[in-house]
């Protein structure tokens, strides 16, 4: 039992004692876009967002106390 877990702890830890050797790089652009972005599609990207994140909040707020109404039902 003993030299099968010696055998899987070698194996687990044989890839950290060589070393990696793939470097990782990051992709990092310098130069401006090569399209920029007009005021229309600024202006829909940002409704789009705005409704994605405030929608459903403001749903759970605008139907608050029907949701207070079921929780008190379901605890009687």
């Amino acid at each position: 039992m003993s030299g099968l877990l010696r055998g899987i702890a070698r194996i687990r830890t044989a890839p950290a004692l060589r070393g990696s050797t793939i470097t990782q790089r990051a992709n990092i652009a310098t130069r401006p876009a090569k399209d920029s972005l007009g005021p229309a599609e600024t202006t829909i990207g940002l409704a789009i967002f705005s409704i994605t994140i405030l929608g459903p909040s403001g749903w759970v707020l605008a139907n608050l106390e029907s949701y207070k109404k079921r929780d008190g039902a379901q605890s009687e």
